[in-house]
Order: structure tokens, then C-alpha cells, then sequence
């Protein structure tokens, strides 16, 4: 066994737009760079059709977040919103569904997650106060990743690796 190249894995690996999955990442008031720059990681890495970030969130380019992405940036197609209702209205107008990714009282596992043809907008909020409950309110339900320890709470780029390799999984049937 050897770890295979960079260069080897990238020859094989070139996404295209017909490669690209109907997910959008929604960033809602992410405090730290280096977790936007880890979403973009994992968008590049699922083949998501784009990141969006709202609110607060940091956009590139940026230190942290570029120190991060790892030149993800350049390979994720991203949009800046206002605000996270500004990004669901545009999602709305696609024909989008919209799941925000917290725990409610009514969420429902990752493995119940819809891949609607159209696509899904999956909403990650502020890495101390979630989604914001407005925010909430907008979406079509909520979709929380099963835990098992006693904190009950994950890094959001952390979650987000969870859930997008999910959608991913979903829409790619694999």
C-alpha cells in the first residue's frame, strides 16, 4: 500500500458542471474563517453546486479563510446574501427546498433528509447560537445529526462534513 499523489488524484478528478449535485450550503452569522474555509473544503470535496454565506460571515478572499480553503475558493462557486432570509428567498425563486440543520423539537435524522430534484438548501447557523429562530421559521423543516455523547453538539464545519457527505451520498446514489 502507498498514499497515492496529489497529482495522480487530480488527473482522475476534474469536476464539471454536470458533476456538480443540486446542494447549496447556506452560512448563516459563522463567526470563524476557518470554519468557512473548511465548508469550502468540503463543497469542492462533495461536489456541491455552490456555498452561500450571509450575515457576518466572511467571504474570500480572506486570511483565515483562504489559509483554510486551500484554494477551494477558487474551485466553489459562492454567493454573498445580506441576510440568510435574503438567500431562502432566492432559493424559493429556484424552486429549492429548505432545511435548516439544527436540533428543534421537531427535527428530523440526517437520514431522513428529501433530495428534491429541484435541490435542497441546507442552513448552518452561528457556531454558538445556530439558526437563527426567524430564520427558522422560513424553512421547510430542520434535519440534526444522531449523537451519542453527552455534549449534544458538534463543530459546524465539523457537522457540515457530516450532512453534506450525506447529501452527497443521497444524490450521487451511492
Amino acid at each position: 500500500m502507498r498514499k497515492r499523489l496529489t497529482e495522480e488524484i487530480r488527473a482522475e478528478r476534474s469536476a464539471s458542471p454536470t458533476d456538480l449535485i443540486p446542494v447549496v450550503a447556506l452560512l448563516e452569522n459563522l463567526r470563524s474563517a476557518h470554519n468557512v474555509g473548511s465548508f469550502f473544503r468540503t463543497a469542492d470535496a462533495f461536489g456541491l453546486s455552490e456555498l452561500w454565506l450571509s450575515g457576518y460571515t466572511c467571504r474570500p478572499p480572506h486570511i483565515q479563510l483562504d489559509k483554510v480553503a486551500l484554494g477551494a475558493t477558487e474551485t466553489v462557486a459562492w454567493k454573498g446574501f445580506v441576510d440568510a432570509p435574503e438567500a431562502i428567498a432566492a432559493a424559493r425563486a429556484a424552486g429549492m427546498a429548505v432545511y435548516a440543520v439544527e436540533q428543534t423539537d421537531t427535527s428530523d435524522s440526517l437520514a431522513a433528509m428529501p433530495t428534491p430534484a429541484a435541490g435542497i438548501l441546507l442552513v448552518f447557523g452561528n457556531e454558538v447560537d445556530g439558526v437563527e429562530p426567524a430564520t427558522l421559521a422560513l424553512c421547510d423543516g430542520a434535519l440534526e445529526v444522531p449523537q451519542f455523547g453527552l455534549k449534544h453538539s458538534l463543530n459546524v464545519s465539523v457537522c457540515g462534513g457530516a450532512v453534506l457527505w450525506e447529501a452527497c451520498r443521497r444524490y450521487r446514489g451511492l
